[in-house]
């Protein structure tokens, strides 16, 4: 056997081999722009220095209380300064960051925090009676440290310390050591992210270290991010730890523009007065800014560069936006992908196009990211890949460093989406000559309303639960403002009775607010001759009633 010279006695060691972590990029920017604003937030604003110093007191007031590796540290916040403080902050201490949907229900909060066996609990208290509800039902509680914002509503305190308090309890020496943001390994576990599943509990999402620093890396390549932007905070960063842009900032050296919540109005103002280069959102959040911008017939004169994600925007408010300084870019991606892992990357000659010609291009999903090593659509049966013809369907699949670890404390649910060696998305799509995907349909029937993932199995098992409905079934319809909206369609026991207005009403008790169907169709329900719902001519139907009157649930 021949001897490969370049390997022999040569191998990994601390001079020529670091674990990457995206806690990295923070270290680096204190240090070489210790005085540039790191976060803009109403009153408050902190350099690098000063961001770093935080993260780093974090960390260690983690540490004195025995949080390191394998622990979860849970966070129930707006999009803050402190938010953004945990996701360098709890990797610092080692442990893993567990962001939570500020919009779900009192028993799906308390099962995540079971489940991920949260230590600690960082609850800001505009959140309290949805986080006191949740801690009811658990049988062990992690430790609450409430996150008072003067700028916020206020709320009911939770746990027996305040955040700056509990920072302020920390020693940033030690994690501030040259080496302090090193993983033990860079596949150690850094977040958990919980997505909607088509069946039974939200699945815990595991991110490593790894995957996180080239997602950070490819966001600012893949949207040719110039350093030192300014970044809006339109995006809630407990989605996917805000595509990844938390990280990518550090790594930019650039602003964060923090707001509680989003208003047309004030995003308009703050992209003016603070000149903001970059924002991210979905559907929804594009669609009320462009209303907004053509109310206020506003122009920017800078350059204003927009994500957005789900389902493409409609042409108008595509038109609309570039009327106003606004470059949208389409991405794609899934949880397990941390965030968007595929984007329509803009060609020479794209803009000389007419307007609905380049909108048609620019509203596709696109290729895989700089980082992600493949993205394939896929014969779900042979493994083969479809053909580049713009008609035949396959499924979106993913291999690469952008892929999650695997599902927490679920063998079953890993080994089913990673089979073959790919990482299933579930999505159907078809690819285009040059090489382009574009989404055709969901095979998991998930519903992406406003940027948040329905479950429709989930909504369908509320309505059965009135004693008036026979079969339900559920499916996405479009719409304008939220890219798309659950649509019910219902069919009701024989004698039975029962309006949209009271299956609305039943739904609001078992449901959160946002997974209410918008739309609430009574009659028979197309099935085979076997009696399985025929659900592609009910999302056919229900996109033909986007446009018209359909008995709507208030």
């Amino acid at each position: 056997m021949q001897t490969n010279h370049y390997d022999e006695r040569l191998g990994r060691n601390q001079a020529n081999f670091v674990p990457l972590s995206p806690v990295s990029f923070i270290a680096r920017t204190a240090a070489v722009y210790p005085q540039r604003a790191a976060i803009i937030y109403g009153s408050r604003s902190y350099n690098w220095r000063d961001c770093y110093q935080r993260c780093a007191q974090l960390a260690g007031a983690l540490r004195r209380r025995g949080i390191g590796p394998g622990d979860t540290v849970a966070v129930m916040a707006a999009n803050t300064p402190e938010m953004l403080e945990a996701h360098f902050g709890v990797p610092m201490a080692g442990a893993v960051l567990n962001t939570l949907n500020t919009r779900l229900d009192a028993p799906t909060i308390a099962f995540m925090l079971g489940h991920a066996e949260a230590r600690v609990l960082i609850t800001d208290t505009e959140f309290a009676p949805l986080v006191e509800a949740a801690l009811a039902l658990m049988d062990a509680r992690p430790l609450v440290i409430d996150i008072d914002d003067a700028q916020g509503p206020g709320g009911k305190r939770l746990g027996s310390i305040d955040y700056e308090a509990f920072i302020a309890s920390g020693a940033p020496q030690a994690a501030q050591q040259a080496d302090a943001h090193e993983p033990l390994d860079e596949w150690q576990a850094i977040c958990l992210n919980y997505t909607s599943g088509t069946t039974g509990n939200p699945k815990g999402v595991i991110y490593h270290h790894r995957g996180a620093y080239l997602t950070a890396v490819s966001n600012m390549i893949d949207w040719q991010m110039a350093r030192h932007a300014v970044f809006l905070w339109t995006l809630p960063l407990f989605h996917c730890n805000g595509w990844g842009f938390a990280w990518t900032l550090a790594l930019n050296a650039g602003t964060s523009i923090c707001m509680r919540r989003f208003d047309a109005d004030a995003v308009l103002a703050a992209i003016a007065g603070h000149r903001v280069t970059h924002y991210c959102g979905a559907p929804t959040i594009h669609a009320m800014l462009a209303e907004a911008a053509l109310r206020q017939d506003r122009r920017f004169d800078h350059p204003v560069n927009a994500l957005i994600g789900g389902a493409p925007a409609p042409l108008p408010v595509i038109e609309a936006l570039q009327r106003s300084g606004i470059e949208v870019t389409q991405i794609y991606g899934l949880t397990e992908v941390y965030g968007p892992s595929v984007v329509c990357a803009p060609q020479d000659g794209w803009d000389a196009l007419e307007p609905a010609a380049a909108a048609q291009l620019k509203s596709r999903q696109g290729v895989r990211y700089s980082a992600q090593e493949a993205v394939r659509v896929l014969d779900p049966d042979t493994m083969l890949p479809v053909p580049a013809d713009g008609v035949t369907v396959g499924e979106v699949m993913f291999r690469g460093n952008m892929t999650m670890k695997g599902y927490l404390k679920n063998r079953a649910a890993t080994d089913e989406a990673f089979a073959g060696g790919w990482f299933h998305s579930g999505d159907l799509a078809v690819l285009q000559p040059d090489g382009y995907l574009k989404i055709r349909d969901r095979s998991k029937d998930v519903i992406i309303s406003g940027g948040e993932n329905i479950n429709s199995l989930e909504i369908e098992d509320a309505l059965y639960r009135h004693p008036a409905v026979r079969t339900a079934a559920v499916v996405a319809q479009p719409d304008l403002k939220w890219g798309e909206t659950p649509c019910a369609f219902v069919e009701l026991h024989a004698g039975a009775q029962a309006g949209a207005a009271e299956l609305s009403a039943h739904c609001r008790q078992h449901l959160a607010h946002f997974k209410v169907p918008r739309t609430i169709l009574i009659g028979p329900i197309a099935k085979t001759s076997t009696g399985k719902v025929q659900k592609y001519q009910l999302r056919e139907l229900a996109r033909q009633m986007s446009g018209s009157t359909a008995e709507s649930a208030p």
